[in-house]
Formats: C-alpha cells, sequence, structure tokens
C-alpha cells in the first residue's frame, strides 16, 4: 500500500488574513467560510501565527468585565486577558504557529497535532510559504476510499516496487534465452544482445 501524505490530503485554498486584520474581519472569514481558524500571513506568504475560534472567544467571556490583573497569573490567563482586549489578528493570534510540510505522513501529522493539542496544520512549502493546511476531518478522509480507489493504490504499488518496470531494462526471460544460446554465457540484460563479433564462431578455425 502506498504511505499517503499531507500533501495528498490537504486543502489548498486556504482562507487567511494579515495581521492588521480587524477582530470583526476574522469572525466574518470563520462563519462565511465556516472554519474554525486560519491563518495569519505576511507579505510572503509566511505564516505569523493561527487565529481559532478559541482566541476569539476571550473577548466574549471577558466582555463586560473589568481587567483586572492578579498578584500570580499563569502564563495562559495572561494571554487570555491580552487576547480579550484585541482588536487585530496580530494580537488575537497563537504564535508560533505548528506547521507541517506536504511531504509528511499522515501518521506523523497526526501525532503532532496530538502532541501540540491542535486541530489543524498549515503546510508549508520548502521556503516556508504557506500552501495548504490540513485537518483532523482531512487525515480521516483518507479512511472513506471507496474499494475501487484502494485497489487502484495496490496495483500502482506493485507495478512499481515489484515489477520495476524500467525504460529500456530488458525482461528477466531475455537473459536466460541468451545464456543458452550460446557456448558461453552472456550478460545482455540493460544493454542490448552482444554483437556477433562478440559471440563464439562456430566451425570457424582460429590460428
Amino acid at each position: 500500500m502506498r504511505t499517503w501524505q499531507v500533501g495528498d490530503v490537504m486543502t489548498r485554498e486556504v482562507e487567511t488574513v494579515v495581521a492588521e486584520t480587524p477582530y470583526r474581519e476574522v469572525v466574518d472569514v470563520l462563519l462565511r467560510r465556516r472554519v474554525s481558524a486560519v491563518p495569519v500571513i505576511d507579505g510572503f506568504r509566511r505564516v505569523l501565527g493561527v487565529v481559532s475560534e478559541a482566541d476569539l472567544l476571550h473577548r466574549v467571556e471577558r466582555a463586560g468585565e473589568p481587567a483586572l490583573r492578579r498578584v500570580f497569573e499563569s502564563r495562559r490567563r495572561r494571554g487570555a486577558r491580552g487576547k480579550s482586549a484585541a482588536l487585530l489578528a496580530g494580537d488575537l493570534m497563537t504564535a508560533p504557529a505548528v506547521t507541517t510540510n506536504p511531504e509528511a505522513a499522515l501518521s506523523a501529522a497526526a501525532r503532532l497535532m496530538d502532541r501540540e493539542h491542535v486541530k489543524r496544520l498549515p503546510v508549508l512549502d520548502d521556503l516556508g510559504r504557506l500552501i495548504g493546511i490540513v485537518s483532523r476531518s482531512d487525515l480521516l478522509r483518507v479512511h472513506l476510499r471507496s474499494d475501487v480507489e484502494i485497489r487502484e493504490d495496490v496495483v500502482q504499488e506493485v507495478l512499481r516496487r515489484v515489477l520495476a518496470v524500467r525504460r529500456g531494462l530488458r525482461p528477466p526471460s531475455a537473459c536466460a534465452t541468451d545464456s543458452h544460446r550460446w557456448s558461453l554465457p552472456h550478460r545482455t540484460c540493460g544493454r542490448s544482445a552482444a554483437t556477433s563479433s562478440d559471440r563464439p564462431m562456430a566451425g570457424r578455425a582460429f590460428t
């Protein structure tokens, strides 16, 4: 069976925002596109962070409450308090973003999501630019393939690994024929057959 990679299942058309995008526009993007998070990018499509529904809900949770600062405050609570007053995506986002690459195996992406407690991963190319996003549901979709698709995967894998079909390579049967045709065996696989000058000449005297 083929090894499925992130690039096989990721969403390539990704809705994004920039650091200067206002809070209300970020909310509009999530609702309009029916997604739970959106990457924040710069002018070179490098991912600065991710704004999720959880980041936006801090404003709702603390609406109408005074911004009191506790003497002993955890890092998480301090971040939540800061986001509750944020007005721009750059202040709302969680950074740095947890990312992956299109060649990563689905199993590796799943382990990364579990370890970092995230629901999706921005996918970056070799230059660090955003080219897609993969979510938990994308990883699960590979198990919903039809029998025809699975059979096709098996056939392609057999052709690629077992038969090793290569241009210009003669099949094994040709080797066996050439090795018994003349008095001495000749290795002709992977190249043209021996020329007449290479073969023993029956009935010819040698001086």
